[in-house]
């Protein structure tokens, strides 16, 4: 999950990394009384996740409260590379001595993690990288001895950062470590990390990205998810537990197992080739469960999908038998009733088949159609979509 800037700001000042103190706001107005509060010169910077910010127009500074009003009406709602910004980050300016650049990342070619470095901050990594390879340090770090403030100090003197600001930037860059370690992060970015006329070191930007298979661990995270921005098909799986990705297609998707729903997806598409082009509406992977209530979550959830016109069920039985499914399907139609209003392909295989088979055929719902086969499956949800 990628971080709003004023978001990764909270996580910093969470960890005590030096920033500078700021608020956001959805409005105009606002902006102008947080300026008032701050009473100092701000800057106005839009909160979209996309770089280039300030060569859109989105980061302006107001050097007054009525400046500030006037940056802020025309920063909300400007088009930043297809991100409509509704969201401004009020922030006290700072003078600005020189500019650096930090981050910590995961490095997953070389199965590590990675620290970057470079005294040509202010610019993007990728056209420094390119232009003065030299001047961007990269500098693997052991995942088990981590990065205190000594080994901090030999990544900012291969960054190429002035002796005067080593013992300053080792600070803050070992607390950027304690953010990237204690909030399970794949990315923790600073660009730029500042150096200012008394020779302060300060966070000035942020870029977190979270890495969402710990969220068990944070509670706290599901306070940055934004909602505004995700499909609320999404929001509503998520919020059962279910693995789904919504896509653009009419044919409803749902299996036991990453692959095998990958699988069903390709050959779902294959299928639909032959029935008016029809692909497949979503990844729904309902794990090694399929009881009644799971079941019944996620019909629920690709049946609120308007685009769908039928649904292909398709499971292999291994640790959850066929039967146990099969018995999920019918209970999940009852708890569904009449929201339940489109045609079901299922397809049963492995543990316990023929049980699950019998429960299903014994049932005779009207809108259960059962396969003997994956293909043939497929090639029926796709024929009934197109109908």
């Amino acid at each position: 999950m990628d971080l709003f800037e004023y978001q990764a700001k909270e996580l910093f000042a969470k960890h005590n990394v030096p920033t500078t103190p700021g608020r956001v706001t959805e409005s105009a107005d606002d902006a102008k009384a947080i300026a008032e509060e701050i009473g100092k010169p701000v800057m106005i910077k839009a909160q979209v996740k996309v770089g280039g910010r300030g060569k859109a127009g989105g980061v302006k500074y107001a050097a007054t409260p009525d400046d500030a009003l006037t940056h802020a009406t025309n920063i909300l709602g400007l088009d930043i590379k297809g991100h409509v910004v509704k969201r401004l980050l009020v922030a006290e300016a700072s003078d600005i001595a020189e500019e650096y650049y930090i981050s910590f990342l995961l490095d997953r070619a070389n199965r590590t993690y990675l620290a970057m470095c470079s005294v040509e901050g202010g610019m993007e990594i990728e056209e420094v990288a390119a232009t003065k390879p030299d001047r961007l340090a990269k500098v693997a770090v052991d995942p088990i001895a981590g990065v205190d403030v000594a080994f901090a100090r030999s990544i900012a003197e291969q960054g190429h950062l002035p002796a005067e600001v080593l013992d300053a930037a080792a600070v803050t860059i070992a607390k950027l470590w304690d953010v990237f370690v204690a909030e399970d992060a794949t990315l923790v970015e600073v660009n730029p990390l500042v150096r200012t006329p008394d020779d302060q070191i300060l966070a000035l930007d942020g870029k977190v990205t979270l890495d969402e298979n710990a969220s068990f661990r944070h509670a706290d995270h599901e306070a940055f998810v934004d909602r505004d921005a995700t499909d609320p098909l999404e929001l509503k799986a998520k919020e059962n537990d279910l693995n789904y990705v919504k896509l653009d297609g009419q044919v409803g998707i749902i299996g036991n197992g990453a692959g095998l729903v990958m699988s069903t997806l390709d050959v779902v598409a294959y299928a639909g080739e032959n029935h008016g082009g029809v692909k497949p509406a979503n990844f729904l992977d309902i794990g090694g469960g399929a009881s009644a209530e799971v079941m019944a979550a996620g019909l629920d959830v690709i049946l609120g999908d308007s685009q769908v016109k039928s649904v292909f069920v398709n499971v292999f039985g291994g640790i959850t038998s066929c039967d146990a499914v099969a018995n999920g399907i019918v209970k999940a139609l009852e708890i569904l009733g009449d929201e339940a209003n489109k045609p079901l392909v299922v397809r049963l295989d492995g543990n316990n088949v023929e049980a699950g088979r019998k429960i299903l055929a014994d049932a005779n719902h009207p809108l259960v159609i059962q396969a003997e086969t994956m293909d043939a499956g497929a090639d029926k949800a796709a024929e009934l979509a197109n109908k």
